[in-house]
């Protein structure tokens, strides 16, 4: 019961972290679109700032119970199952997650740039790079549910 309440527990916290990382793009689109209106500049930077925040307060939490279901039979042997045991595919995962994050981050660093004055990359390029973290998130699903390798 302690392994899926965790389970449980990252999930939520994994998908409020992936709405972070699915909006904080769009609020850049709409920064790139709207050069000319300084008061929804204003607004979106605010916005920008406290969902990046949001963000990394999530990823955190999302973290520490991902650690402790791959790490934490380590400490509790008769608690937690040792869910990778010779697998790799928890390697590609972590991968695929660690690319998020530098997503999370580049977007959270262009929101900071604009913010000092900085100039973004075009709205439509804005729009085409939005999509990444979609596609890497399809693959952090394949691998957890299909465990492949």
């Amino acid at each position: 019961m302690t392994y899926l309440l965790i389970k449980s527990l990252h999930l939520l916290f994994v998908i409020a972290w992936m709405a972070t990382v699915f909006y904080l793009p769009r609020i850049l689109v709409n920064l790139a679109e709207t050069a000319n209106e300084p008061a929804v500049q204003a607004r979106l930077q605010l916005m920008g700032r406290r969902l990046y925040k949001f963000g990394h307060n999530m990823f955190g939490v999302a973290f520490v119970f991902g650690l402790a279901l791959w790490q934490g039979w380590r400490l509790f042997p008769t608690t937690l199952p040792n869910v990778t045991a010779g697998m790799h595919w928890i390697d590609a995962k972590l991968t695929l997650v660690a690319v998020l994050l530098v997503y999370f981050v580049w977007a959270g660093r262009a929101l900071k740039r604009k913010a000092a004055g900085g100039n973004l990359p075009s709205a439509r390029a804005l729009r085409l790079i939005n999509e990444l973290p979609v596609l890497l998130l399809l693959g952090v699903i394949f691998l957890v549910l299909a465990k492949p390798f």
